[in-house]
């Protein structure tokens, strides 16, 4: 999988099948319509390509209170290079000019002149251009490309979408939430410098810098992080963190078991298994000490039967 930024033309790539959105998480709707793109670009000898966009469009429109995000730029890279069904991803910059731009010179100038696009799959409910004004009737009259729509994925019964997967997590329901994602949920990012608090309390922790404002999913959760060191079980706070900070930046803290080494600028991802509980504000640190003593046991106690239900 190669990835562009911005315009491709100076790459002189071949035509391509393509298909466009955010697809933020690479839940099972954009998994399925990834497969659907490898048959038809088979079909036609053409390489499979995805235009995406960063920002999100919904964060350059809701700068203040953007949604959040289920995957940084990176860890979609990662997902959508694990799927295997993406030759070329494109990512174009989302500012002032781009949308302002027409949805008949999205057309011409970026899926013609641009990506040389022969084949595109689009979402159903798919809009886009100035005022989302553009849709799938101008998109089927262009003579440069067929397009298809792809009807909605279904998850027990709920139509995939990033929103329902964010609706999901939001509310903690972890095994709803990995049902669309096709996976376990996951954040990576590299391990940062703290105030290393834990460390004096008994419960050194990872602090993984989050690249955006708010996490699709808060509470304290049992957790396993893949380290360079391999993949380790541990309990980890995603959050405020309340009782010992008053900033308004959201912190991942991942506490591993049974692991006293160095990790500071390693990446790390942290795939979260189940929620133990909400995030509180305790009056006093040794409240809060005793608290995670009792996440830990709780963590090591579910890690423990999946273990044996993995035997």
């Amino acid at each position: 999988m190669q990835v562009f930024l911005g315009d491709p033309r100076r790459f002189a790539l071949p035509g391509c099948a393509l298909t466009i959105g955010n697809f933020d998480g690479v839940h099972q709707g954009h998994r399925r319509m990834l497969e659907k793109l490898r048959q038809e670009a088979q079909a036609r000898a053409l390489p499979t390509a995805l235009l995406t966009f960063e920002p999100h469009p919904r964060e350059f429109f809701s700068r203040t209170k953007p949604p959040a995000r289920l995957s940084t730029l990176r860890d979609k890279f990662v997902l959508l290079r694990e799927l295997g069904l993406v030759d070329y991803v494109f990512v174009y910059r989302f500012n002032h000019s781009f949308a302002n731009m027409t949805a008949a010179d999205f057309v011409d100038q970026v899926l013609v002149e641009q990506l040389q696009t022969r084949y595109l799959l689009i979402g159903d409910d798919f809009q886009f251009g100035a005022g989302r004004q553009g849709n799938f009737r101008l998109l089927a009259d262009c003579r440069h490309f067929a397009t298809e729509a792809m009807p909605s994925v279904l998850v027990q019964g709920e139509r995939a979408s990033s929103t329902l997967v964010r609706e999901k997590l939001a509310a903690g329901d972890l095994p709803a939430a990995n049902a669309l994602l096709g996976d376990i949920y996951r954040i990576s990012g590299k391990v940062m410098h703290g105030k290393k608090l834990g460390r004096t309390i008994g419960f050194p922790t990872a602090n993984i810098h989050l690249p955006h404002l708010k996490p699709a999913l808060q509470g304290v959760f049992v957790v396993e992080a893949d380290t360079p060191h391999g993949r380790l079980g541990g309990v980890a706070s995603l959050g405020l963190n309340p009782t010992v900070s008053d900033t308004p930046d959201y912190k991942l803290e991942v506490h591993l078991f049974d692991f006293a080494g160095d990790l500071y600028g390693q990446r790390l991802t942290v795939r979260f298994l189940k929620k133990l509980r909400d995030e509180a504000r305790y009056d006093d640190l040794a409240t809060l000490v005793a608290q995670i003593e009792r996440d830990a046991a709780s963590a090591k106690t579910y890690l423990t039967s999946l273990q044996r239900e993995q035997a």
